[in-house]
């Protein structure tokens, strides 16, 4: 059994009308764009300081090619 408390508390509601199926997608979908299991991951697992500092390092080279992209200043490489 793994113990572990989370300094972020975070609610999630879904409606079921019906349907238990569509309610666990929508619970699925919800838990995902909240990051709840990437942040119990974390919690959970040691990761040494220069594997964060790298995951961060390319979460932001990520977020700039996307933002580049979205303007229209990236210009995609030509395939043989």
């Amino acid at each position: 059994m793994v113990t572990f408390s989370m300094k972020k508390r975070v609610n999630i509601s879904v409606s079921v009308n019906n349907n238990v199926e569509r309610a666990i997608r929508q619970l699925k979908k919800k838990i995902e764009r909240e990051g709840v299991v990437r942040d119990m991951k974390r919690k959970i697992y040691f990761e040494p300081p220069t594997q964060k500092k790298r995951k961060r390092l390319i979460r932001a080279i990520k977020q700039n090619l996307i933002q580049m992209a979205s303007m229209g200043l990236l210009i995609p490489k030509k395939r043989a």
